[in-house]
């Protein structure tokens, strides 16, 4: 199954930032989890990485210094190798497979 690309470079932009809200949802959903049960083992340790690894996106955007490429992006490493405990891990594959390709403007690929 293809992957769908954000077709406008505002599409893109909201994915990234539902992605960071994602990311965070986790946490606080995590957070909670450990204030219920009473454990406090931390987060799980690609939680950290992804955040950052998105938040550079973002703030790349939001500088006008982003630019698409042909390599994946730097987060999409730990989130494959986690890909079991991250809901949003298609939202994230999305967004890299339009980091990679580009923006899908109805051109074969």
């Amino acid at each position: 199954m293809a992957l769908q690309r954000a077709r406008t470079a505002q599409e893109y932009a909201e994915w990234v930032k539902q992605a960071r809200f994602e990311v965070q949802d986790l946490r606080n959903c995590l957070l909670y989890d450990m204030d219920e049960t009473g454990e406090r083992g931390g987060f799980p340790v690609f939680l950290d990485l992804l955040e950052s690894g998105i938040n550079e996106v973002y703030d790349a955007m939001s500088r006008g210094e982003y630019g698409f490429g042909r390599e994946d992006l730097p987060f999409m490493e730990i989130a494959e190798r986690y890909a079991e405990q991250i809901p949003f891990l298609i939202l994230l594959r999305q967004i890299n497979e339009t980091h990679r390709k580009g923006l899908d403007v109805g051109e074969d690929d």
